[in-house]
């Protein structure tokens, strides 16, 4: 019999390539979860708000699998993860719940899933780890802690670096760029849920996803710029990083905070925020041993897996 599967948050970028991952499989039935009929994948879906634990309850009960990749939003993903385990505990179905390397915080090394959670760069990172620790109280639940998720259309990892590479506003940093890119595919991720779905040794786990030997982040702003054509790729120092993001970014988050207010969509260019400068710096190296051995996970090549984002980002 097929696994009935309900993925929350299947509007948003995730959750889209996990519904078609999800949907060539013989054994699964997947059915996206979306707050909005508009933002349906076009598959089978259903209308709910994951905030609202009756609501919920209702709509799960007939689920043997809940994936569990809402947003951004540091409430959102606090109010739906808390409704998601109250409408749980009567059927308790399998949940697959996305969380993120930022758990780790501002560790720097090799951090496997053993590491402690230190959540200290941010709301989204707080948000995080207080999530995992309520998720813990639930049994039949896998944790997934993705690194810095790219791929065709990725808004954060391939898309906006995209943009900031062909403007020459991002290239080779420096200093600034020699922290590690733990990137991972988003095929990757689709295939660890999956697997995640498959294997009942896994229930209770929780696993690091980030492809074996990350380059720096100076290395993948040159790979990906070569593969865009983005050459000669440009040398950015301090001085020019410090304006991006002590001014043009505080500019750039205000405006995009008006115009969000209007009734048409008006889209600016993407920022290089402090955060993200700091994290271009930092030194933390996720492994990923466990979730090869345990869940069979092989990385995508980088090189040629950049070749076909470049070709998407570059499509007219």
């Amino acid at each position: 019999m097929k696994r009935t599967v309900l993925v929350l948050g299947a509007g948003g970028y995730v959750g889209r390539k996990l519904m078609g991952a999800l949907a060539c499989c013989e054994d699964i039935q997947p059915t996206a979860g979306v707050r909005r009929m508009s933002s349906a994948t076009g598959y089978e879906s259903l209308c709910l708000d994951a905030t609202d634990a009756g609501a919920l309850e209702k709509h799960i009960s007939g689920f043997d699998v809940v994936v569990n990749c809402i947003g951004s939003d540091p409430t959102v993903m606090r109010d739906s993860a808390q409704a998601l385990l109250r409408a749980a505990q009567a059927r308790e179905p399998l949940i697959v719940h996305f969380s993120s390397m930022a758990v780790y915080g501002s560790s720097c090394g090799l951090v496997d899933e053993q590491a402690a959670l230190r959540g200290d760069i941010g709301a989204y990172a707080s948000a995080k780890v207080e999530i995992e620790r309520q998720m813990a109280s639930y049994a039949r639940r896998v944790i997934l802690r993705p690194g810095c998720i790219y791929g065709p259309g990725s808004p954060a990892w391939s898309s906006r670096i995209a943009q900031l590479l062909k403007a020459r506003r991002l290239g080779d940093l420096g200093a600034a760029g020699d922290g590690i890119a733990n990137l991972v595919h988003v095929d990757d991720v689709a295939a660890a849920v999956i697997a995640a779905i498959r294997a009942p040794t896994c229930e209770g786990e929780t696993f690091n996803l980030a492809m074996n030997n990350p380059p720096t982040w100076n290395d993948y702003f040159i790979s990906f710029a070569k593969a865009l054509g983005a050459v000669p790729v440009r040398r950015i120092g301090e001085r020019a990083l410090k304006i991006e993001s002590r001014v043009v970014a505080p500019a750039l988050k205000i405006g995009e905070m008006i115009l969000g207010k209007l009734p048409v969509s008006v889209a600016l260019p993407p920022f290089i925020s402090p955060g993200l400068l700091g994290l271009l710096r930092q030194d933390i190296t996720l492994v990923s041993e466990k979730a090869e051995r345990e869940l069979g996970l092989r990385w995508q090549n980088l090189e040629e897996s950049l070749r076909v984002v470049a070709a998407f980002e570059n499509w007219p």
